[in-house]
């Protein structure tokens, strides 16, 4: 599988390069910077010596298309709808990174970003979560990868909320996430001396990562759910821990909720859960494609709390990207993503 990168110079890029560097199955290309154009990747990510030798170039559609079979788009939100259409003209597959082709209803996506350009390519994208949607991204032209927040959020109440074990308006997500999930570029917000040390919410209420997640859940509960999301920031480089509330009915037993979990996740094999013995810690997925989840009923409450980890870089954008790839080209899921965690 001849693969290309279009917006290869952020975290999110070096991070597919780093793992299709080992894909068994998958050849990068070329790699596309409007910025970085002329300059070799492993001169702008040093740490890709002896591994990326390629050049960026400009994101030509044409150059694209007798290169590659199937592109992943990492680039800023409404870019992507500017070269996505000209990719699929061309026969290409595309996994695109960006929030552009995730929602189903162009009116929310307008109403939380901007005019959406290409609404009628929405019907088309399939949004990139395997665990709900696997058959339907292998017969997919265009995958819409999810957020890094939301695949932490829905991971964690799919299977409560699917098998009707808790009140759908009682959810609440709380999650915290590295600096990079801001991206390469630079602002005072991620500065170091305004990070180190430090640790706040932003976005309450307003975050646009919260339509998706609501999208997702709404579809598995059959109905309209809101949800409170709150994002925070935390001082390390990478990583998302999502805890999130939901308020079992009345009858619901931790025996439940555990069958829940595990019928749910029988056949995925990014999802480890804990169980209620152990809550995970995001160092033990550190630079994998797994989503880590542990539970506990709090009894006195009613209210079932679930834990679920993730990198933000991996799992949350270049690692779904490629098991959305794989499904996509008739290989394994987990084909180049068999690597374990990086925990020290």
């Amino acid at each position: 599988m001849r693969v290309a990168i279009v917006g290869a110079s952020g975290y999110t890029g070096f991070e597919l390069v780093r793992i299709l560097c080992r894909h068994p199955a998958a050849e990068l290309t070329l790699i596309t910077s409007r910025i970085q154009k002329g300059r070799r990747m492993d001169e702008f990510y040093p740490a890709l010596r002896g591994h990326c030798q390629l050049t960026f170039q400009e994101a030509d559609p044409d150059a694209i298309a007798a290169e590659a079979e199937l592109v992943f788009t990492a680039l800023p939100h409404q870019a992507a709808m500017d070269i996505v259409p000209a990719l699929l003209e061309r026969s290409l597959k595309v996994v695109d990174l960006s929030a552009d082709y995730r929602f189903r209803d162009a009116g929310v996506y307008e109403k939380w970003y901007q005019l959406h350009q290409t609404p009628g390519l929405l019907s088309q994208a399939v949004y990139g979560l395997p665990e709900l949607y696997r058959e339907r991204i292998r017969n997919a032209r265009l995958v819409g990868n999810p957020g890094c927040y939301p695949t932490s959020v829905i991971l964690a109440a799919a299977p409560v909320v699917a098998n009707r074990l808790v009140d759908r308006n009682s959810i609440i997500a709380d999650s915290k996430s590295g600096v990079s999930g801001a991206g390469r570029g630079t602002s005072l917000t991620v500065h170091f001396c305004e990070v180190n040390d430090g640790f706040k919410a932003y976005k309450v209420g307003e975050h646009r990562h919260t339509p998706e997640i609501e999208q997702e859940l709404s579809l598995l509960a059959g109905e309209a759910i809101a949800v409170s999301f709150t994002p925070h920031l935390v001082p390390m480089s990478r990583g998302i821990l999502s805890t999130v509330y939901l308020n079992l009915l009345d009858g619901v037993s931790p025996a439940d909720v555990d069958r829940a979990f595990e019928s749910f996740y029988r056949d995925s094999p990014f999802i480890r859960l804990c169980g209620t013995g152990d809550l995970p810690s995001t160092l033990q997925v550190r630079g994998s494609n797994y989503c880590d989840i542990g539970w506990r009923v709090d009894r006195r409450t009613g209210r079932l709390v679930v834990v679920a980890v993730i990198d933000n870089l991996t799992r949350g954008a270049s690692g779904q990207a490629v098991c959305n790839m794989n499904l996509m080209s008739g290989l394994p899921e987990d084909a180049g993503l068999k690597d374990p965690p990086w925990q020290p």
